[in-house]
């Protein structure tokens, strides 16, 4: 049996804070599935390590009835048209609202079929449709191809709100890790072109900073899942270009915008385990002092998705019923 109080080991390293025994259990478990962690020194090989993990752990994951899914395509200006799958609850008539989910993947990495379950999920939590769309990968795809992506499906699933019977006026934007960055940098972009409206922007644990690894405390913190060393890659593989340079687009790290007034209201969360702890603070801080409303919740011993590979953590049931909460009067009070 694993004890609340007894060390936690990642990579080889003591971790020395107290953590929720179900927390340390899915560390061993990552440990064990992918040993040394996730690294992009071999693009194809890990995506293949992350899809047969997600598998596996959907194999054992319970059933999510009544919700029906098919693929669509939009249609892209001088580029590939984007994959979007379209989930809903079974036999609905009525109009609902529509929640535009985006992965994570360190912009390198997942799929909307490893996104599946969640998706699914999500629909029948919150009874809407739910679009999850399959933008372009780095490095093959840098920036600004995964975002032109996403804007591309918004605006389609926005065009097609009598197709889907969705409500044009509720839909909302989220995503975690990269998937939180790309719903960030994608509110900017909509607010900037005038084309879309979206009503709220969910950004769990979002990668916003460029230069974040370079920060003080994150060279002193040892996080699970996601280290300073894969946020670097992430960030390379994503921009193309020498992070902290002067022409990086706020677009691809929101954290650089100068603006963020007239933003979709926000929930953001993080976990102070996660390297990408601050990113989400400061720009919760930073929204506020727009006056764009927001709420920043922070998850004590939280490390980079701990609610899916922990959902039975106790903070992992209360980051799902908080944002369950909030989404769910976002989409239909």
């Amino acid at each position: 049996m694993v004890y609340k109080n007894n060390p936690i080991f990642y990579k080889g390293k003591k971790m020395n804070y107290v953590i929720d025994p179900r927390l340390t259990e899915a560390v061993a478990f990552f440990e064990n599935a992918i040993p040394g962690g996730i690294t992009l020194d071999d693009v194809p090989a890990t995506r293949k390590a992350m899809s047969d993990l997600m598998l596996q752990m959907s194999a054992v994951a319970p059933k999510i009835p009544g919700i029906t899914a098919g693929d669509y395509f939009a249609p892209a200006d001088n580029a590939p048209d984007v994959m979007v799958r379209i989930y809903e609850p079974e036999g609905r008539t009525e109009t609902l609202p529509a929640l535009f989910w985006i992965h994570g993947g360190a912009w390198a990495l997942g799929s909307v079929e490893m996104e599946d379950l969640r998706a699914r999920s999500l629909a029948l939590a919150f009874n809407c449709v739910v679009a999850s769309v399959e933008y372009r990968l780095a490095p093959e795809h840098p920036f600004p191809a995964p975002l032109e992506d996403c804007y591309t499906a918004l605006k389609w699933l926005a065009g097609s709100s009598e197709r889907f019977n969705i409500n044009p006026e509720r839909i909302v934007v989220g995503g975690e890790s990269a998937g939180g960055s790309l719903s960030a940098g994608l509110c900017l972009l909509a607010r900037d072109r005038g084309e879309l409206s979206i009503c709220y922007q969910f950004l769990g644990c979002p990668a916003l900073d460029d230069t974040t690894g370079e920060k003080e405390w994150v060279t002193k913190l040892e996080s699970p899942l996601v280290d300073r060393r894969l946020l670097f890659d992430g960030w390379r593989s994503y921009l193309q270009t020498p992070l902290g340079c002067d022409d990086i687009s706020p677009y691809a790290a929101p954290a650089r915008a100068k603006n963020l007034s007239g933003l979709p209201p926000a929930f953001i969360a993080v976990g102070t385990q996660d390297v990408l702890c601050h990113d989400g603070i400061d720009y919760a801080q930073r929204l506020m002092k727009a006056g764009v409303p927001t709420e920043l919740h922070v998850y004590r011993d939280g490390f980079h998705g701990f609610h899916v590979f922990a959902p039975e953590a106790d903070i992992s049931k209360r980051y799902i019923a908080e944002y369950t909460h909030v989404l769910r009067s976002v989409l239909h009070d």
